[in-house]
């Protein structure tokens, strides 16, 4: 394996994580998101996820190229939930099973164990083996499950909800 590195997002990286986030719209049920983005369309999405402190951004590179990334964003707006963070993690095809994602929720949650945070949560969209074994190995726990809940390609999805403390 070639090394990774792992660093917070710039905004340089902007085009590479539309398009690793583009495929899995075009060709998978993970995202709800039915139509891809242009970088432009995705800046809100990048500031929101870059505050340097509760929200943060990662990406894994190798030789040059972006494969993978995971934050933690805003949960909800309403400023009771700040202290309530909403974690995604994707990987880009043909690099999955190699332990970047580990490696980054690993350095993701390094990144945030002094912030004022109590849940890290994630939805996981159904049948999702992959996504659900690294949650677990993380110390996340099914809270319950959404079913039927987004429909794309023509079927409806269940999303399974996740939540972990910060500090485990």
């Amino acid at each position: 394996m070639n090394t990774i590195q792992v660093r917070e997002a710039a905004p340089e990286d902007l085009p590479q994580l539309t398009d690793l986030y583009n495929y899995y719209v075009i060709h998978t049920p993970i995202t709800f998101d039915l139509e891809p983005f242009t970088p432009e369309q995705r800046i809100p999405w990048f500031k929101e996820h870059r505050d340097g402190r509760r929200y943060r951004l990662l990406v894994a590179q190798e030789n040059g190229q972006i494969v993978g990334y995971a934050g933690t964003g805003r949960f909800r707006d309403r400023r009771a939930y700040d202290t309530s963070v909403e974690a995604t993690i994707y990987c880009a095809p043909g690099v999955t099973g190699r332990g970047i994602g580990s490696l980054l929720y690993g350095r993701l949650f390094e990144a945030i164990k002094n912030e004022d945070i109590n849940r890290i949560l994630g939805g996981i969209t159904l049948p999702n083996d992959a996504s659900v074994a690294l949650h677990h190995r993380f110390g996340f726990r099914q809270v319950g499950v959404f079913t039927r809940n987004g429909r794309k390609f023509g079927q409806y999805w269940d999303v399974a909800w996740f939540e972990r403390p910060l500090r485990i």
